[in-house]
């Protein structure tokens, strides 16, 4: 399985503006640049701080010395957010995003080329190819449902009447939702079609809008799918979500397993140059991104780690949950371009306001 993550086709994204090759920053390969002073505190933007993340995160950097204040914010917005704040940065870093999200920062020139200590401990491919981001977790995204319900065999079955109001996704301004929608409508690409989406391709993306419930702010949907007698029965999921959820819930889900696979996305981590803490940041992606932490991450959260040392040493049920569930091919290079035109479409005509 872990073999396949080289031909994710996640190396052909966003085409990049001109203006990238002419950054004026260059790679660095070790932390050691000017003096490290822990005292200064780390502004982190992520959208991977829920469900505990960003309080074991804080406690674990503590016991390095570290100091970190962690802002959750949802992956379809932070970007915006990041390049909105510019011209008066509030971050040092940020973790989380993937590549689609990154490219964005990268082409506004925010980014830091950085070879992190562990960078050949993990694909390279699967990060950015001239050092601006590094790749930290693979997340398959997948459909879990209740253990005791039949599981439709792809996102496509969800467009019959029959599952209306039976299966609940997120607002398309998460980045879960934006690139579940994203690998539904590109399958339909037509080129002559309205936004390069075939007429078949709105039809199916409408029905599947418009039959799904979209959870409110702090609703528990997963207990909801746990619940028999609740008429929701399935709910899109990140992988490590999915394994996070069982593990404290003692709850085994049914996961969807399309013959045309799932899509993968690969969180990364970027330091911002607008930043005067250059030389603290980059010791802590030595450590953030090391097999050590990696694997107690993903021993905590159930992440998929980049790092091939600490994938090695991953629990049995991880490496059985990421069996189960293989890469769906995308044309990212494609969804790049489109996704936001897709999306605000989506949300003006498909999405009850």
């Amino acid at each position: 399985m872990f073999k396949n993550f080289k031909k994710i086709v996640f190396a052909s994204t966003i085409v990049l503006l001109a203006a990238c090759s002419n950054n004026t920053s260059t790679v660095s390969n070790s932390a050691d640049e000017g003096t490290v002073d822990k005292s200064q505190e780390i502004v982190i933007y992520t959208n991977s701080a829920s469900n505990g993340r960003s309080e074991w995160l804080q406690t674990k950097a503590a016991e390095q010395g570290y100091k970190l204040r962690l802002v959750d914010i949802s992956g379809g917005e932070l970007a915006d957010r990041l390049i909105a704040e510019k011209n008066n940065a509030v971050a040092d870093m940020v973790f989380g995003l993937n590549k689609l999200e990154f490219n964005r920062i990268k082409v506004e020139d925010l980014l830091v080329k950085y070879s992190p200590k562990w960078a050949d401990e993990v694909d390279t491919t699967l990060g950015d190819s001239d050092g601006y981001y590094s790749p930290i977790v693979n997340q398959p995204l997948v459909l879990i449902g209740n253990k005791n319900v039949n599981m439709p065999s792809d996102w496509t079955d969800l467009t019959d009447s029959s599952y209306k109001g039976k299966y609940g996704i997120y607002k398309l301004s998460t980045g879960t939702s934006k690139n579940i929608f994203a690998s539904i409508v590109s399958r339909y690409r037509d080129d002559k079609g309205e936004l390069g989406i075939s007429e078949e391709g709105w039809k199916v993306a409408k029905a599947y809008l418009k039959n799904a419930h979209v959870f409110t702010e702090g609703e528990d949907h997963i207990s909801s799918v746990m619940d028999d007698n609740n008429e929701l029965n399935y709910s899109m999921m990140w992988g490590s979500g999915v394994l996070q959820n069982e593990q404290e819930r003692g709850y085994k889900f049914q996961v969807m397993s399309p013959k045309v696979g799932v899509p993968y996305v690969t969180e990364q981590v970027g330091i911002l140059n607008t930043s005067k803490k250059q030389a603290l940041l980059k010791e802590f992606v030595d450590w953030f991104g090391s097999a050590e932490v990696q694997k107690e991450w993903s021993d905590k959260f159930g992440s998929i780690p980049a790092n091939k040392k600490a994938l090695e040493q991953a629990k049995d049920e991880l490496k059985e949950f990421s069996n189960s569930v293989k890469p769906q091919e995308l044309d990212w290079e494609f969804i790049g371009k489109n996704i936001d035109s897709w999306i605000e479409k989506a949300q003006l005509e498909f999405v009850e306001q």
